[in-house]
């Protein structure tokens, strides 16, 4: 979503995690888990659990939470039938919303979603409603600090990013997933403030929102994320520098 890096920004002093982190890391251990089911323990050879681990470790997950995740994904202890499935939908002005999900009980995910979504004044839509307006990503944000953006970017440029975006002293820089690691790596090397990297679902086009609407959203994603059985979010909701600073002030 424009803004990215803002929001980001204001999620981490809000202290968001910090706050809900037994919940956190039930849906860092769930990601760890469905991904060794899929592509096994090796984290050389299966490249979403190697991102998976490497989140739980940079949230402070304890490394014995992350085992017993992995070995819950490769059958060595018992593990819920969990599932993954997206939803889709639409927000305040119109937004889309897209939503992943790892559930054991598809009727209350669904019965959730819709109960928020229908307060917030949005809906629940059909497969394929939104979907095709997101694309996948590596997304790696760099906070500048004292170097400048624009060289920044022409180092990620350089490093093999397929795009980049100056964005209030921050640099978010666009992959190919599969590149993602590799862009990440030499970054850090050059010596660059890497604050985050993942494979993220980017709109290929935003709607920029007013202040209204755009408050409105930004809870919205909130209580989405605040779910139990939900993942991550996604939206093209686009919000102004004043629109972020006035929901942060206020919340």
């Amino acid at each position: 979503m424009s803004g990215h890096s803002k929001w980001a920004q204001i999620k981490r002093q809000k202290g968001v995690a910090d706050a809900r982190r037994g919940q956190l890391f039930t849906k860092l251990a769930r990601e760890i888990t469905v991904a060794a089911r899929q592509g096994g323990a090796d984290l050389n050879a299966n490249f979403r659990l190697r991102l998976a681990v490497q989140k739980a470790r940079e949230s402070n997950m304890p490394a014995d939470n992350i085992e017993r995740a992995t070995k819950r994904g490769t059958g060595e202890s018992d593990a819920a039938a969990l599932e993954e499935v997206t939803y889709e939908g639409y927000g305040p002005g119109g937004t889309a919303i897209l939503i992943q999900a790892m559930t054991d009980n598809r009727n209350r995910t669904v019965a959730d979603l819709r109960r928020v979504l229908t307060r917030a004044g949005g809906n629940l839509g059909e497969a394929g409603s939104v979907a095709w307006i997101f694309e996948s990503r590596g997304v790696i944000i760099i906070e500048a600090g004292k170097a400048d953006p624009d060289g920044v970017a022409l180092q990620a440029i350089d490093a093999g990013a397929d795009d980049v975006k100056v964005e209030d002293g921050a640099v978010e820089v666009y992959t190919r997933p599969e590149d993602m690691e590799a862009v990440k790596r030499q970054l850090e090397q050059a010596g660059l403030d890497v604050s985050s990297a993942e494979v993220s679902m980017v709109p290929k086009t935003v709607i920029e929102l007013g202040d209204k609407d755009a408050h409105a959203a930004l809870r919205l994603v909130e209580r989405i994320e605040e779910l139990d059985d939900v993942q991550r979010v996604f939206s093209n909701a686009g919000f102004s520098e004043q629109a972020l600073e006035t929901y942060e002030a206020a919340s």
